[in-house]
């Protein structure tokens, strides 16, 4: 992605930048120009200055992208990301984008690389450095070391005529011009600009490898993606004591005990097997005790709905939860959860699902 910028007109446009601000004040300093402006007018002054950093960026992309791509793409081992400073914030973070997209990535601080963290570099990997000036002495001492294990190099860096462009299998030029802000040296459209570009990389790879949500969810299983597509009913229903049962022939009365001690506003009815063939839920309760007073010592048999919607143990939650919402009669509450053989094995709530974090 090397870009040829017009060095005379970057030394222009440093020049006349150097002169609006020696003429903003009274005395030349950038501070004079400062108190000139609004908090918001600075404010959107860096915010399109780094706008205008990255569509340069964007013009930019070209053959050494994809070539950079296609190294990353074809890497057997780990990339190794490094750089110092600012430009070393940025580089652990594509690292971690890196790694969370299935391409393994590790962060190397350029100065512990000295002192024996280069033992994690093998010849299967691939070497990133991050670097606008492209001439830090604690990464740039490191390129022997890399070149004696013959690994290919990228790097992202402000200066074409710096030592690690000139070793680098790969240059991915950033735009060299000044940084967003008064003074114009403190790192900020530079390293923005190559945050984003890392994450094109990132992004540009995963698609060629057609790294799916299956995947990032099985490197997320801590995330709300990961529990989505692969978290099941078995992983959150009740079981054992906390299952709310009663044979068919149990009074209502002690139904009731049951619905209320397992609080999960139901309770099962099953047969002589123990097969479920009922329900009733606390819904029914009041309405048959308000329709008959004495009702509470007729058996449940009598009084149960009969054939409730129950779920497998293997649903997706995310699934189970769409069907308890989506139910044309009105929205469910709890599933029964049946084996192959129907016998109950646990029951799941919508709070349930809901605690987990799928909606």
């Amino acid at each position: 992605m090397s870009v040829d910028w017009n060095r005379e007109e970057i030394s222009d446009m440093n020049e006349s930048s150097s002169s609006s601000v020696k003429g903003a004040g009274a005395n030349g300093s950038p501070q004079d120009s400062l108190e000139q402006k609004s908090i918001i007018d600075i404010g959107c002054e860096v915010i399109s200055q780094e706008i205008e950093g990255l569509k340069a960026l964007n013009r930019s992309i070209g053959a050494e992208f994809e070539k950079a791509v296609n190294i990353l793409f074809d890497c057997t081992g780990k990339v190794i990301v490094c750089g110092i400073g600012k430009s070393g914030i940025i580089a652990r973070k594509i690292a971690a984008t890196l790694s969370s997209t299935g391409t393994p990535a590790v962060y190397l601080h350029s100065v512990e690389a000295g002192h024996g963290d280069m033992g994690m570099v093998t010849e299967d990997d691939v070497f990133l450095a991050v670097s606008k000036s492209g001439g830090n002495e604690e990464v740039t001492r490191l390129i022997p070391y890399l070149k004696t294990l013959n690994i290919e190099m990228i790097s992202i860096t402000a200066n074409a005529d710096s030592k690690l462009a000139k070793e680098s299998d790969v240059v991915l030029l950033i735009d060299p011009r000044q940084e967003a802000g008064s003074m114009g040296v403190v790192p900020t459209t530079t390293t923005t600009v190559s945050l984003v570009l890392g994450d094109a990389l990132a992004v540009a790879v995963l698609t060629k490898k057609k790294f799916g949500r299956e995947d990032f969810a099985i490197l997320h299983p801590g995330g709300v993606l990961g529990r989505r597509l692969f978290l099941k009913v078995s992983g959150l229903m009740h079981v054992g004591d906390e299952l709310p049962a009663v044979g068919q022939d149990t009074p209502l009365k002690e139904a009731l005990i049951q619905i209320i001690d397992k609080k999960l506003g139901c309770t099962g009815v099953t047969d002589g097997e123990g097969k479920l063939i009922g329900i009733i839920t606390d819904g029914d309760l009041k309405r048959i005790l308000t329709e008959n007073p004495e009702a509470l010592n007729t058996v449940v048999s009598e009084l149960m709905t009969r054939m409730p919607m129950t779920i497998s143990p293997d649903l997706l939650a995310v699934d189970a939860l769409k069907q308890m919402e989506m139910n044309p009669k009105g929205q469910i509450t709890q599933f029964f959860v049946l084996d192959d053989d129907g016998y109950p094995v646990g029951i799941i709530h919508i709070h349930d699902i809901i605690k987990a974090g799928l909606k």
